[in-house]
């Protein structure tokens, strides 16, 4: 029994995160693994609706939350950060979504931040709370409309005690100023991400402004989020970081920088990304990267000088596995536990049957690998829907009713 128990606690220790302190402290000493997508993954197993994507699974299916949540802390996330994308009350409100109905805005918060927390005592994890675009910016209310909205969720991580704040997925930088500015209210370090790519947001603005307006809205940590891939958003990011190059503010001095793509490839994406894509969102999963097309991006990030570096939409754990095991020198080892099963360089195949599937034990075959997508028909690239509808437009406007927010058929 005392062999056993240390045993166990030895593992612990190999297991446990080489980074300590807080967010700003963690990423002075190296990288920062972000977790994952949540709503794209809860909705394939069954816990979120497609459309509203809205986090009521929470309170709906915790222990859901919870495997997901550990699933990806042992793959190597550094931060769990709290499911409550699109969790604000006009959001949980709109079309006529019930969720405000059934829990409300403070207890689906809540529960998330309680699911992260406990997660993260286990892994040495930090917890990062998450605010996101609203329809009350969409639908053209106003600043006040959209920070009061923003207000009601950092209530819940303030008495939660969360360690730092991720403002993430703005189309516009205005509303990701106004995210940032209601953060700073209430003494958060802050991470602000915008959704867009190297043509920059919907309002026109260039991402090299958009990286300079997130930066002296007060964010210490800056980045990119969501709707293209690994590949685009890093030339996104290579705009920002040549923005604070010629600003002369000091990357991983005066601002850190983050990224988090998709898990699908979008070379064919327009500005507003893979939501224009025909294939958006039940037919991505041929798009889907591979993990040593995810240890590629991982080293470019790193090698451009960003330091959070984790995942969104589509991203799954062993995609979060690949970026810690790319990092491993910059990491001190592998501190994670999904490193158990795996050998680097695909090793574990030499102990497979067939001698054919022995000789592809190596990083550069599949590095070098022609994917194929099995579909004899099936086309390299898409046709984006390009609708040109942004912030106030009629049809953007906030209902409460799914038969008021039928598209007209003129």
């Amino acid at each position: 029994m005392n062999i056993l128990r240390r045993t166990t606690n030895l593992q612990k220790r190999c297991f446990s995160s080489p980074n300590k302190g807080s967010i700003l402290e963690r990423l002075a000493a190296g990288p920062v693994i972000g977790d994952g997508g949540f709503v794209f993954e809860l909705e394939k197993r069954g816990y979120v609706k497609a459309g509203p994507w809205t986090p009521e699974a929470t309170c709906e299916n915790p222990t859901a939350v919870k495997q997901l949540h550990t699933e990806f802390a042992r793959a190597g996330a550094d931060v769990m950060q709290t499911f409550t994308f699109y969790a604000s009350e006009d959001k949980l409100e709109n079309r006529g979504n019930y969720a405000t109905k059934t829990f409300g805005v403070k207890e689906i918060n809540v529960e998330a931040c309680k699911i992260a927390r406990e997660v993260a005592e286990k892994y040495d994890s930090l917890v990062a709370g998450g605010i996101s675009q609203t329809p009350d910016y969409l639908s053209g209310k106003g600043e006040q409309a959209v920070k009061d909205q923003f207000r009601k969720q950092l209530d819940v991580f303030a008495a939660h005690g969360v360690d730092f704040m991720i403002a993430e997925y703005y189309e516009h930088i205005e509303e990701c100023k106004w995210a940032v500015e209601t953060c700073m209210e209430y003494g958060f370090v802050t991470a602000a991400n915008m959704c867009i790519g190297p043509e920059g947001d919907l309002h026109g603005n260039s991402t090299k402004e958009c990286g300079m307006a997130m930066y002296n809205s007060g964010a210490k940590i800056v980045g990119l989020n969501c709707h293209f891939d690994p590949f685009v958003l890093m030339d996104g990011m290579d705009e920002i970081i040549e923005a604070f190059n010629e600003n002369g503010i000091k990357i991983n001095e005066d601002v850190y920088l983050m990224v988090q793509p998709l898990a699908y490839m979008t070379p064919d994406a327009t500005k507003q990304g893979f939501i224009d894509l025909p294939e958006f969102p039940f037919g991505l999963e041929p798009r889907v990267l591979t993990r040593w097309e995810m240890g590629q991006f991982a080293r470019r990030a790193w090698d451009s000088g960003v330091r959070y570096i984790g995942g969104c939409c589509g991203f799954q754990p062993y995609h979060i596995r690949a970026l810690s095991e790319e990092l491993t020198p910059e990491r001190g080892g592998r501190p994670h536990e999904g490193g158990r099963k795996w050998e680097p360089n695909a090793g574990g195949l030499l102990m497979h049957t067939k001698p054919w599937v022995r000789a592809r034990a190596s990083t550069e075959y599949w590095e070098n690998l022609r994917l194929g997508t099995g579909r004899p028909k099936s086309h390299a690239l898409s046709d984006s829907a390009r609708w040109g509808v942004t912030q106030g437009h009629e049809k953007l406007k906030q209902t409460t009713s799914r038969e008021e927010a039928k598209p007209s058929r003129d």
